[in-house]
């Protein structure tokens, strides 16, 4: 995800600021719903790394705002579709708006854990010119989910991209577990496209729940033959200002990059 000049200047001048997105559905019948909020604060040079949800800082009278907001937003455009409206949240709760991606988001699995909506079956049923299943009152959030971006990339080079063949691969299962990839034993990664490998989510009956399920995921998952960021991924995870929920969206940078 790219930002404008204006997006960085407004990050730059909120305090603490969080990088909150809400999801929302909107059919061609003016029903419009969301599926509540991602934290997508863990980001490097404005690149989300590690999405969460719900939002540690976020509240229920916030979400209901962003919520509202969200949905205010789709009705007045006339939107129609699955789509993330995406805001800046500071240290004192005031948003501010950003922007509309109106496309399913490489985050979108940590919803569906939460709700069990297939965000895909509804864009689908959407684009057939079907109607909400949907009312918000009967969409509900349950526990908490994790995604970690896996990336054929290494960290210690400034991240430089990391093609290859990979010769060995171990996925993690179990529990709670998703792995969502297209990558074999003997694949090869290209250097002409995007590094990402792997988007692995957990989900737990709370946050601490989904930490532990997520540490031990990234602990079991073996990419043999190409470096990879998990360690990195890792070193954010364990930290113990992440695990108190304590950060913002300079957190890379000021605590795992010093």
């Amino acid at each position: 995800m790219s930002f404008s000049d204006d997006e960085i200047y407004m990050e730059k001048y909120i305090e603490n600021p969080r990088h909150i997105e809400v999801q929302i559905l909107a059919d061609e019948y003016g029903n419009v719903v969301h599926l509540g909020e991602r934290d997508c604060t863990i980001q490097r040079k404005h690149q989300k790394v590690i999405e969460e949800a719900p939002s540690k800082v976020i509240d229920s009278k916030l979400r209901a705002k962003l919520g509202e907001t969200a949905i205010k937003a789709a009705k007045v455009a006339g939107y129609t579709n699955a789509g993330t409206v995406e805001f800046l949240v500071d240290k004192d709760g005031n948003f501010y708006f950003m922007e509309m991606n109106t496309r399913i988001q490489v985050e979108h699995p940590i919803t569906e854990e939460n709700t069990g909506i297939d965000l895909i079956k509804e864009q689908i049923r959407i684009a057939a010119g079907e109607k909400l299943r949907w009312k918000q009152n009967k969409i509900e959030i349950n526990g908490h989910s994790i995604e970690c971006r896996i990336n054929a990339e290494t960290p210690s080079k400034n991240f430089r991209p990391a093609p290859g063949k990979i010769t060995g691969l171990n996925l993690p299962g179990g529990n709670g577990i998703r792995v969502d990839t297209f990558i074999y034993e003997g694949y090869t990664v290209p250097p002409t496209y995007d590094s990402m490998l792997i988007k692995l989510i957990v989900h737990g009956a709370s946050r601490g729940e989904a930490i532990a399920k997520m540490k031990r995921a990234l602990e079991e998952v073996v990419i043999e033959g190409v470096d990879t960021n998990i360690d990195f991924l890792l070193s954010i995870i364990t930290n113990p200002d992440f695990i108190r929920g304590n950060y913002d969206t300079s957190f890379i940078e000021k605590e795992i990059l010093r």
